[in-house]
């Protein structure tokens, strides 16, 4: 069982949504925060709603700068002395058909998704191995899991984080150090107006099915709750995290399902 009061956790995309209400809820249980995102006066305004602000370190971060992470990584250590917990959380999905969309976003989807966590965790590694413990929590979605229209390039980079973190799973197993996937479904966060279109920019629309979510304080409660008990994976989320077992069970009517939901 791992404990948070006390623990040094990072985390990324700290600025909205679920990355936000991680901070929010990991400050009410006494760990100690560096919170990462793009925007620092965002930031800002996050750590004044900590509970525990004076533990809180913010450090801006772009997933797609990866040669700042090393640095990065030795602030954070100058600041708290150790890493004890990585909540990869930062990314940015996508709201466009495959056959409309330039290679030129898929690259940028991969780029940020998939390629900037796993370098962000690579940086952090050699401190976690050096401490001889660690947690890494990884926020992928349901598309991790299975593909849905308008979000081919994020469904493959979710799926590419569940390839490369079960691996890393069993490579740092004898330096005591965890990792947790973590599936949601549609979780009411602006992930949808962030989405990239087909041109590369932000949709700035809400999805029905993402304003009807689950709110983001309670997917954060849940997010922690897998992480103290270990778990090496957990799905969050309404019916549609079913959709898991019916494409594994019964996967020519998931086929036939998925193609006709309405998913923006």
């Amino acid at each position: 069982m791992t404990q948070i009061s006390g623990k040094v956790a990072w985390i990324t995309g700290a600025s909205s949504g679920i990355g936000e209400a991680l901070a929010l809820e990991l400050s009410k249980r006494g760990a100690k925060l560096i919170i990462s995102a793009r925007r620092k006066e965002v930031l800002e305004e996050v750590k004044a709603r900590c509970e525990n602000s004076s533990d809180v370190f913010i450090l801006p971060l772009d997933l797609s700068q990866i040669s700042d992470f090393d640095s990065k990584v030795e602030e954070v250590v100058n600041h708290f002395g150790q890493i004890d917990m990585l909540f990869n959380n930062g990314g940015i999905s996508q709201r466009s058909m495959a056959l409309d969309t330039p290679l030129e976003v898929d690259r940028k989807i991969m780029e940020i998704d998939y390629f900037g966590t796993i370098a962000l965790t690579k940086a952090v590694l050699p401190q976690m191995v050096k401490q001889k413990s660690g947690h890494i929590a990884v926020t992928t979605s349901l598309v991790g899991k299975f593909g849905s229209p308008w979000r081919s390039s994020y469904a493959a980079a979710k799926h590419a984080l569940h390839g490369f973190f079960d691996s890393l799973r069993t490579e740092v197993f004898d330096h005591d150090i965890k990792v947790t996937l973590i599936c949601p479904g549609f979780i009411k966060t602006d992930v949808s107006v962030n989405a990239l279109g087909a041109d590369g920019k932000p949709t700035g629309e809400m999805d029905n099915a993402q304003a009807n979510g689950m709110p983001a304080s309670i997917c954060a409660q849940k997010i922690i709750q897998a992480v103290e008990k270990e778990k090496l994976e957990v799905v969050i989320g309404g019916k549609e995290k079913y959709g898991i077992l019916l494409k594994r069970f019964l996967p020519n009517l998931f086929a036939k399902i998925i193609r006709k939901q309405n998913v923006r």
